[in-house]
């Protein structure tokens, strides 16, 4: 909406002094074209905005031009701030709009503790792009129109129409009832109910989404994180799952970790290495984890896995044998 627009880029002039059109063109994803004539309408609005002339020009406001909220202490803002760095406003397709609720609340804050608080933030990293091993951690994404109507189904209790690609089978719209939005490691979900049964929707997989102008049979209030839990439960006990039995060297666990769909008990074993029972896809998704672990892994049940993975070992030392 261009109001919000126009509070964004007041705000942005607030907080970091002179900008020019290019600079607030790319903060608010619009063309610099856009942001003159927002200019043009804040000064007719009697916003004091003006611009500076030359090399080093761009647009100002005038000192003093600001609104104060007292209601956050020091700690409270740092919270919000640090809040907002995280990335499920991705999965979402909530950025821009949190980008711009932060910049109001920073700007909102009381002089004495705007500047503390930003630089405090700016000493936390919520869920870095890469890990310590520069491995790249994967963000699916979603088409922003999917995303919108998506949510706004969502929120407003409204039956949702999905194209949805399920794993192995040809796209198809279907109805749904949405309950809420989860996500989980940057993977985002939609429950939902179809016809009255319990449906789990990757949101990578939705296609394209339509909220439509029926009310969503699903009760008033909701407790999402119970209703997580059940579904995980149900998905964990359904299907071709494989548990499996792990010894594994502690400082390849989160290497399982990344693979495994479930823990469901870990104790420490007699020479220092880790105990776990895990749940994969099936058996060739198990077979493929713990061989990417070498050594570092062994696979104590089932049966079939142990020597699923010997003779994968054996055809690779036929292969080579003629180097020893």
């Amino acid at each position: 909406m261009r109001a919000d627009r126009l509070v964004s880029l007041v705000l942005l002039l607030r907080q970091r002094g002179r900008l020019t059109a290019d600079t607030l063109a790319r903060e608010l994803e619009v063309s610099t074209r856009t942001v003159l004539r927002d200019i043009e309408a804040l000064s007719a609005a009697g916003v004091p905005v003006y611009a500076e002339r030359g090399r080093h020009g761009g647009f100002a406001l005038s000192p003093g031009f600001r609104t104060e909220l007292t209601g956050l202490n020091h700690d409270e803002a740092l919270a919000l701030l640090t809040a907002g760095s995280g990335r499920g406003e991705q999965v979402f397709g909530l950025g821009s709009a949190l980008a711009s609720a932060m910049r109001k609340v920073v700007d909102a804050l009381p002089e004495s503790h705007r500047a503390s608080a930003s630089d405090a933030a700016q000493r936390f990293l919520v869920d870095p792009e890469t890990d310590l091993l520069s491995r790249r951690l994967v963000i699916e994404e979603v088409p922003d129109t999917t995303m919108i109507e998506v949510r706004r189904a969502v929120l407003a209790g409204h039956k949702l129409r999905i194209h949805y690609a399920a794993t192995g089978r040809t796209p198809q719209w279907r109805t749904v009832d949405p309950i809420g939005l989860v996500t989980v490691r940057d993977r985002g979900y939609l429950l939902a109910t179809r016809s009255g049964a319990d449906r789990t929707y990757r949101l990578s997989r939705v296609l394209a989404a339509e909220e439509l102008p029926e009310t969503a049979q699903r009760p008033n209030r909701v407790d999402l994180d119970r209703i997580w839990r059940e579904r995980s439960a149900q998905f964990l006990s359904g299907g071709d799952h494989v548990t499996v039995l792990v010894r594994v060297n502690p400082a390849r666990r989160e290497d399982l970790l990344d693979t495994a769909l479930a823990v469901r008990a870990e104790e420490p074993d007699a020479d220092g290495w880790l105990r776990l029972e895990v749940t994969f896809q099936d058996s060739r998704h198990a077979e493929w984890a713990l061989w990417q672990l070498s050594t570092d892994a062994e696979a104590l049940s089932p049966q079939s896995l142990r020597t699923s993975l010997r003779n994968r070992a054996a055809a690779i030392a036929t292969r080579y044998g003629d180097l020893f």
